[in-house]
């Protein structure tokens, strides 16, 4: 038993480590200039320190419009997902109406259903609703996610339907039960929920390529590939693993945030 423990830790230290080599290697070329990919394009480190990559992406055309669109379309995601997952997960899990079972099935379905399959009608309902190349429409089909409904409505089922039939006693209405009651107490779902929603709005890109069909409308995703495109036979790979470093900075700070609750929530679904 003293001997697996430290093999143990040992293992998740190597498994860590070779998660986080791809990280330190774009961070590393982020601080490479152009001159120092040609000579040596796999070395480790830089050669010599630059920000120029930063300075450059900065300056480039439309990257600050790319940053805001993610974020916009990023918060509308996350705002719809923790509104409409819960509560689409409290009535699933805590109350009681004609077709319950029916709708939570639908829920499984939407779950299981490949986005391919799903492309072609959300692209025309988007069409219809006159949203093509605007935040929204490229926002339309992550509102409320499947997922964010599953979630929710797994981790209710650990909170006790006694605390909500007291507040039903004390007269408080449903809503007032939901907001005072429940909220509070599915905090680590909501976390949950959080994260996924952020990571499925902040990393999407072929939704948005179609959707986006100007510049002003660009994501970062779609954003940087159209940089890079524009360069046509010369890649400045600095400026793109620059671009690459900015893509992942908000994702690290959501997690790192709310991974505590993030791991409560995972736990706490798994378990039902």
């Amino acid at each position: 038993m003293r001997t697996k423990i430290p093999l143990l830790y040992a293992g998740l230290v190597v498994a860590a480590g070779l998660t986080v080599l791809p990280f330190i290697w774009v961070a590393s070329g982020s601080l490479r200039g152009m001159a120092d990919f040609q000579s040596d394009p796999g070395a480790w480190l830089p050669s010599a320190l630059t920000l120029d990559n930063y300075a450059k992406l900065f300056r480039t055309a439309g990257f600050g419009g790319y940053l805001t669109n993610s974020l916009a379309v990023a918060a509308l995601t996350v705002a719809g997902n923790v509104v409409g997952g819960a509560l689409a997960g409290y009535a699933l899990a805590k109350l009681e109406f004609r077709g319950k079972r029916i709708a939570f099935a639908a829920v499984l379905v939407a779950l299981m259903m490949p986005f391919s399959a799903t492309f072609v009608p959300q692209f025309m309902v988007t069409v219809n609703l006159g949203l093509i190349d605007t935040r929204l429409g490229v926002a339309l089909p992550g509102l409320v996610l499947p997922i964010s409904v599953f979630i929710v409505r797994q981790y209710a089922g650990s909170i006790p339907d006694e605390l909500l039939e007291a507040a039903r006693i004390d007269g408080a209405g449903e809503l007032r039960i939901f907001r005072s009651v429940f909220l509070p107490l599915a905090g680590p779902a909501l976390a949950t929920t959080t994260i996924m929603s952020f990571l499925a709005s902040w990393n999407s890109f072929i939704w948005p390529l179609i959707v986006a069909q100007q510049s002003a409308t660009y994501t970062l995703p779609v954003g940087l590939a159209a940089t890079r495109q524009a360069a046509q036979n010369v890649t400045d790979y600095g400026l793109v693993l620059a671009g690459a470093v900015v893509v992942m900075l908000p994702v690290l700070v959501v997690f790192g945030f709310l991974q505590r609750y993030f791991v409560q929530g995972i736990a706490a679904t798994g378990l039902k």
